[in-house]
């Protein structure tokens, strides 16, 4: 009996070669630090130059675009075989958030490949896809394989702060680089989930949480440690912050959300109508187990204090306090995440956007959409391919500006124990060879058919 867990091969797919190259650019990006603090010191060129000189090398003539000297993006389009049909975009940043060496068991910017894992800042998030992207256009140009519609290729800088020399340069200022694109596909999608009952899943994202960062300013009356003081802007923001922390946000189910329940009560059993007004949506996640953790996160706004800033000096009261606030909010939740702010922080404090992006919603009926699915499991037929809902953001929320859907599509095959999520921003980030071999047999397979 044939074994149905072992990658089919196309005669048109990624060749040999190519399997060996992903491994090499993912190694080898990794090594370029391009660490993000956001303060505007990261340096994305090398990277980018690393990238331009390998689809240089194989006849591509790739642009590199900077708003800001040294924070270097890069454009391509590939014309594909269909005039007519809407152009593609394949995005990938360049940056990465910061490692600290003492943290990890190898050094996180070596590029170390042991024991069939590639170890290092950026294995996951996100060198690997543009490793994948690049080992994918080069086997193209070696078997003469065309995809069906155009597509624009995108490396960026800056995703992992504010993306304004990144994505939002690109959309801003050479939007000519991406007429006649409709859709585009990024980070966070396609990657194995082990549900811990023998099922392999396949989340692909088509939505996003909007981005609401917050600033809390909180205003008093100055004055000495020891003396009352009930006008003490430091206790106004901490009940605020407070409240905010612990504010129970109400469910709001996205069609995209409400399409992975459906699917994830179908295969686990459970008998429910996910558009019955009455949906207990935390009971029907009880009935989930593990895989409860894809959906959670994106059935209700959110609002996490993650920094505070008051005084100078212990006896001295200041006269003002201040505090951000990570929120994001669901499609549709924009002005109810506004209005809920506004009762949160209270007459004492006031609040603005510190920064803030527009929620996304992907169509999961689209041809698109259905042939990420088929990609998938093409590959991994013992897996189960679902919409899902990211619970951050991406470059997607900078191209939609363009007009441009935006799906996440970084397909991963992980084994059981590999915690793809935890590893995103954290410590001894690391890739498996046989993912990245997955990933780009997957990729060429969709962007070929897409």
């Amino acid at each position: 009996m044939a074994d149905r867990t072992a990658p089919r091969q196309h005669p048109e797919g990624a060749d040999a070669r190519a399997l060996d190259e992903v491994v090499t650019y993912t190694s080898e990006l990794i090594r370029i630090d391009t660490t993000n603090r956001g303060g505007g010191d990261c340096r994305e060129r090398p990277a980018a130059e690393y990238c331009a000189e390998r689809l240089a090398d194989a006849g591509f003539d790739p642009v590199l675009l900077e708003r800001t000297p040294g924070r270097a993006n890069l454009v391509l389009r590939v014309p594909g075989t269909d005039p007519s049909a809407e152009g593609l975009l394949v995005h990938g940043h360049l940056d990465v958030v910061p490692a600290d060496p003492a943290e990890w068991s190898v050094d996180p910017f070596s590029g170390e490949v042991r024991e069939g894992v590639v170890w290092g800042r950026g294995a996951i998030d996100m060198k690997n896809m543009d490793a994948m992207i690049l080992a994918v256009l080069r086997s193209w140009q070696r078997t003469g394989a065309r995809p069906r519609r155009d597509v624009v290729v995108a490396f960026t800088a800056d995703e992992e702060a504010s993306a304004a020399d990144g994505s939002e340069f690109l959309a801003e200022h050479h939007a000519g680089l991406f007429e006649g694109v409709t859709e585009g596909v990024g980070e966070s999608g396609a990657f194995t989930f082990h549900d811990g009952a023998g099922n392999q899943l396949y989340p692909i994202a088509a939505g996003e949480r909007g981005t609401g960062w917050l600033e809390l300013t909180a205003r008093g009356r100055a004055g000495h440690g020891s003396k009352v003081n009930r006008a003490n802007a430091v206790s106004r923001l901490a009940a605020a912050v407070t409240r905010i922390g612990e504010h129970e946000w109400p469910v709001r189910l996205t069609p995209t959300v409400r399409a992975a329940l459906a699917e994830l009560a179908e295969l686990y059993g459970v008998a429910v109508d996910v558009d019955a007004p009455d949906l207990d949506v935390d009971q029907l996640l009880g009935k989930l187990g593990p895989a409860a953790a894809l959906v959670e996160p994106t059935v209700r706004n959110s609002s996490n204090p993650t920094m505070l800033n008051a005084g100078y000096k212990v006896n001295v009261i200041p006269g003002e306090a201040r505090a951000l606030i990570d929120g994001r909010f669901l499609p549709g939740a924009e002005d109810v995440f506004r209005a809920t702010l506004d009762e949160l922080t209270g007459p004492d404090v006031d609040w603005a956007f510190h920064h803030r992006e527009k929620a996304l919603q992907a169509p999961v009926d689209s041809p698109t959409f259905a042939r990420m699915r088929a990609a998938v499991e093409e590959f991994a037929p013992e897996g189960r391919t679902l919409p899902y809902c990211m619970s951050g953001g991406t470059d997607a929320k900078q191209f939609s500006r363009l007009g441009i859907t935006g799906y996440g599509f970084s397909p991963l095959r992980l084994p059981v124990g590999f915690d793809y999520q935890k590893l995103f921003h954290g410590v001894d980030e690391r890739v498996p060879v046989d993912a990245l071999h997955f990933g780009v047999r997957v990729l060429d397979r969709f962007l070929r058919t897409a």
